[in-house]
């Protein structure tokens, strides 16, 4: 099941990034173009623990 950013603009939902996980990895889309890319589980975690701790992504 694909989930929308909650960065993505929210006003007319054309332009987003979207999120599907499985237990193994984490597949990223641009919703524009729906080209997509796969990340393993644990560099995905690794990018999230780092992308949570930067203040310039907090909102």
């Amino acid at each position: 099941m694909w989930r929308k950013s909650s960065r993505s603009n929210a006003g007319d939902n054309t332009e987003c990034v979207e999120i599907a996980l499985d237990g193994s990895a984490a597949r990223i889309r641009d919703s524009k173009g729906r080209a997509e890319a796969t990340v393993a589980a644990p560099a995905w975690g690794a990018f999230l623990t780092m992308v949570k701790g930067e203040d310039q992504f907090k909102r």
